[in-house]
């Protein structure tokens, strides 16, 4: 059985995911919680990490099955086949998810280009290329992993 990733229609993430699992299809929507700002209030809110994609396990056979639910659109090809998502990158993924958002970070002149080995947190020991400095923030290019880190100064 391997991991598909599924898009779905703009914010049905947890619905679809609520849907599949009502049907004993296993899928993981990983969510985050984002403090959302009103003009009269602040609010903790849970949101999906990735906007209109779950992962679902199943296998090749019972891939239509999903589309039972609604809420669904397609799934996401890569090079004209279904993209299969590793079980390692769903474990990184939820480990990931498991620690606690408050890391302590050292920064020492980086420049754009420059590549670096993270020493903490969930992604510890990971080689990433630095795509962009800011004032704020820096963004690295995790390439093994194929995503992007945007690393927050305080």
């Amino acid at each position: 059985m391997n991991w598909y990733v599924v898009y779905t229609k703009p914010k049905w993430e947890k619905k679809v995911a609520e849907q599949l699992t009502e049907k004993g299809i296993e899928c993981y929507c990983p969510i985050v919680t984002q403090v959302r700002q009103w003009s009269d209030r602040k609010k903790k809110v849970e949101v999906p990490l990735f906007n209109s994609y779950i992962f679902v396990r199943l296998a090749e056979k019972d891939r239509n099955s999903v589309f039972q639910s609604a809420g669904v659109v397609r799934y996401l090809f890569w090079l004209g086949k279904p993209a299969i998502v590793r079980d390692e990158e769903i474990n990184t993924i939820k480990k990931w998810l498991s620690v606690p958002d408050q890391y302590e970070v050292s920064v020492v002149s980086l420049q754009v280009g420059d590549k670096v080995v993270l020493e903490s947190g969930p992604f510890k020991s990971q080689e990433a290329v630095v795509q962009e400095v800011n004032k704020t923030h820096y963004v690295l290019v995790l390439e093994s992993m194929g995503c992007v880190l945007k690393v927050q100064l305080k």
